[in-house]
């Protein structure tokens, strides 16, 4: 996982099929500088991959029962302001490409006025026997090209 501090991604106008997920940071997300641990945040981004592919429509339960799997292959995150215990965050994420097997999303992560987090992450859809990449689930596919 590659980190970089104080430096902002740009995060593109265009946003397809996109999620937006209130969070809440709990006693225990916060360190020793009482902020928000930056761990934490790669869980609240496998919260918002959830819920872009529920709320578009494919939720994980029935990928699994499908038998495939979407499998993370790269994070990029940038963590730009603090989040403390209190603070409201809204996490946003989209699908910004979406290839043969292969899909990008990105996400961002604001408290009040300040971009908190912003976040690029690579992946595939893979068969769950053999963890081989497949094609875009149809359904997926369809999403994306009539947005």
């Amino acid at each position: 996982m590659k980190t970089v501090y104080k430096q902002e991604m740009p995060m593109p106008e265009s946003r397809p099929l996109i999620v937006t997920l209130p969070i809440t940071p709990k006693t225990y997300d916060i360190d020793f500088a009482a902020i928000v641990h930056n761990m934490v945040y790669i869980r609240w981004l496998e919260d918002l991959r959830t819920e872009l592919l529920a709320a578009n429509g494919y939720s994980i339960e029935q990928m699994l029962a499908d038998g495939f799997t979407p499998i993370l292959t790269k994070t990029e995150i940038a963590y730009q302001w603090p989040v403390r215990f209190g603070d409201e965050v809204t996490g946003r994420m989209w699908l910004s490409h979406l290839g043969r097997t292969k899909w990008t999303v990105q996400a961002e992560m604001v408290t009040g006025e300040h971009t908190a987090v912003t976040s690029t992450q690579h992946g595939y859809f893979a068969d769950m026997k053999t963890l081989r990449p497949i094609r875009v689930p149809p359904q997926f596919r369809a999403l994306w090209e009539n947005w």
